[in-house]
């Protein structure tokens, strides 16, 4: 049965997707295994993230939640995410997996190969920054935000919230306010709203599935593909200081950056580090 729930208060007009069509798509596509996924859409939110994280004990199966623009979006360390409903796609998916939370590494590159396999669709050529950007030309097209709780206890089973923003466009100003410059999918523009996050939750449904029984490893080759800074000189960044400098490499089965530096090749733990270009 699927569970319904009653928009939230600051969302009084109808949201730009009909969450329907997108559970229809869903259920037509070639799922063959795959778990069905229950889909709500909304005008507004806080947070897609935090609504799903505040309803995983009630959830029975996986769940899309769509937003047209969230109050108080997020990325990683916290860092706002600015969105404008008509120029991107804002949304987070709720997936329980058969893994102890400790067993989750890599999962954000992971879901990375899958948004950008899932772009290339559109015909959108995307490149992979360690460890969770998505970017365009060297600008920033889509974050990823992915937060963890325990299955009610359980130490073999984590429900992981998968949240994902993705510009359609660049509102004029934005890269000007963000000192930085910003990427976007103009393609996905010309697709249904609907065939676009059906597309991109299918590919994150096969590729969550896929982990949960290889992990990691499973995708380090895909993900190099993907990979933006591949043998280009790059630094690791930490509160402002720097703290690597080398030659960027890959990445490996845990989902550790690896980088050729003077004294050898160094492994980076993903934290609340930056990973810029020696010359940005």
């Amino acid at each position: 049965m699927t569970l319904t729930f009653p928009m939230p208060a600051e969302s009084e007009s109808a949201p730009l997707v009909r969450p329907e069509r997108i559970g229809m798509l869903l259920a037509g596509s070639d799922r063959d295994g795959q778990q069905r996924i229950d889909v709500e859409a909304v005008a507004q939110t806080g947070s897609t993230n935090v609504d799903l994280m505040q309803r995983l004990s009630s959830l029975q199966r996986p769940l899309l939640l769509v937003a047209d623009r969230q109050t108080a979006g997020r990325g990683r360390a916290g860092r706002p995410w600015r969105a404008v409903p008509e120029d991107s796609l804002t949304f987070s998916l709720a997936w329980r997996l058969q893994r102890p939370t400790h067993a989750l590494l890599g999962l954000p590159l992971a879901i990375g190969v899958a948004l950008a396999e899932a772009l290339e669709v559109f015909g959108v050529r995307p490149q992979l920054k360690w460890p969770n950007d998505v970017l365009r030309d060297g600008a920033k097209l889509a974050g990823i935000l992915i937060e963890t709780a325990s299955d009610g206890g359980r130490g073999d089973a984590t429900w992981a919230v998968i949240g994902i923003g993705i510009n359609l466009a660049v509102p004029v100003g934005l890269a000007d306010e963000l000192q930085r410059p910003v990427g976007a999918a103009t393609e996905l523009q010309k697709a249904p709203r609907e065939t676009v996050l059906a597309i991109i939750a299918s590919a994150l449904a096969g590729v969550l599935e896929e982990f949960e029984q290889r992990g990691f490893g499973a995708f380090v080759k895909r993900w190099e593909a993907f990979h933006a800074y591949a043998g280009q000189a790059v630094k690791i960044v930490d509160n402002g200081r720097v703290v690597h400098e080398g030659t960027a490499v890959g990445v490996d089965m845990m989902g550790r950056f690896l980088m050729d530096t003077e004294l050898g090749q160094v492994e980076v733990l993903a934290g609340d580090l930056s990973l810029r270009l020696q010359d940005g």
